[in-house]
C-alpha cells in the first residue's frame, strides 16, 4: 500500500506542471485525486491521461474546472469531490500565476491579478477545505505552494514575491487556527522548475528587456543552485507526497524548501 492509500485529495493548478505531477504522484501511491484547474478542457484531458496511466493501481481520478478566486466555484469543486469520493482528506492550494514586470513599471492591474490568484485564492482554498474537514470531524491536511520568492525579493517579479510571502503568512496563520481541529497546514517552496510556467516567464522576461535570449533567465536564476541543475516536477513530488501522508502528522506551520540549495534560510 502507498503512503496515501485511500486518501481523498484535491490539487488545484493541476492541468500541467507541478500540480499535474503532484496529482500523478498521489495516484501512484493509492490516493483518490481531483485534478482542478481554471482551464477546464486541459484539466479534463490531464485527468483522463492520469486515469489511464493509473488503471492498474488503486488510485481513482476525477476533475473540476475552478477559478480559485471565486468562492462559489471552490465550494462546488469540493462538493463534487466529496460527492465522488465521500470525503476530503488533503487539499493542495497549488494554483498560481506570474506576470513579470520591471519594478518601476508594476501596475495596479498587475498587482491585483497576481495577488488575487496567489493570495486570495490560497485563502479561499484553505477556508473552504477546512470547513469540509471540520464538518467531517477527523482532521486533515492543507498544503500550499510557496516559492523561493517567498524568502527574498526579485526586481522583475515583485508582486509574485509579495504573493508568495502572503502564502507563507497564511500558512502560519491557518496552522495556528486549525490545530484544534487536528488539521495541519504546511507549504513547500520550489526553486527553478522546468515547467510550462517557467517557459512563459522566460518569454515574458525577454519582452520586458530583462533577458536577451531564450533560456537566459533560467540560467541566471539557477546559477547558484548547489545541486547544479534546475528541478523537474518529479524532484518536487517526493516532498509533496510526504506532506500529504501520515509521515508528516507532527508538522504544521512549516515551509519546506525544495530548491536544490538555491536559497539557504
Amino acid at each position: 500500500m502507498g503512503r496515501v492509500a485511500g486518501k481523498v485529495c484535491i490539487v488545484t493548478g493541476a492541468a500541467q506542471g507541478i500540480g499535474r505531477a503532484i496529482g500523478e504522484a498521489l495516484l501512484a501511491e493509492g490516493a483518490k485525486v481531483c485534478f482542478a484547474d481554471i482551464n477546464g478542457d486541459k484539466v479534463a484531458e490531464t485527468a483522463n491521461q492520469a486515469r489511464q496511466a493509473a488503471a492498474c493501481r488503486s488510485g481513482q481520478v476525477t476533475h473540476a474546472r475552478v477559478d480559485v478566486t471565486d468562492r462559489a466555484q471552490v465550494r462546488a469543486m469540493i462538493a463534487h469531490t466529496v460527492e465522488t469520493f465521500g470525503r476530503l482528506d488533503v487539499k493542495f492550494n497549488n494554483a498560481g500565476v506570474n506576470r513579470p514586470m520591471n519594478f518601476m513599471q508594476v501596475t495596479e492591474e498587475n498587482w491585483r491579478f497576481i495577488m488575487e490568484v496567489n493570495g486570495l485564492g490560497c485563502l479561499i482554498g484553505m477556508q473552504e477545505a477546512a470547513r469540509q474537514m471540520i464538518a467531517q470531524g477527523e482532521g486533515g491536511k492543507i498544503i500550499n505552494t510557496a516559492s523561493i520568492a517567498s524568502r527574498q525579493g526579485f526586481d522583475t517579479v515583485a508582486p509574485y514575491c509579495a504573493s508568495k510571502w502572503a502564502v507563507v503568512s497564511l500558512t502560519q496563520s491557518a496552522a495556528r487556527d486549525l490545530a484544534r481541529h487536528d488539521i495541519t497546514v504546511t507549504a513547500f517552496a520550489p526553486g527553478v522548475v522546468a515547467t510550462e510556467m517557467w517557459e512563459q516567464v522566460d518569454q515574458d522576461l525577454m519582452e520586458i528587456g530583462a533577458a536577451e535570449r531564450p533560456g537566459q533567465a533560467m540560467e541566471e536564476f539557477s546559477a547558484e543552485i548547489l545541486r547544479g541543475r534546475v528541478a523537474t516536477p518529479a524532484d518536487i513530488t517526493g516532498t509533496t507526497t510526504f506532506l500529504a501522508s501520515k509521515d508528516s502528522d507532527y508538522m504544521t506551520g512549516q515551509v519546506v524548501m525544495i530548491d536544490g540549495g538555491m536559497t539557504l534560510v
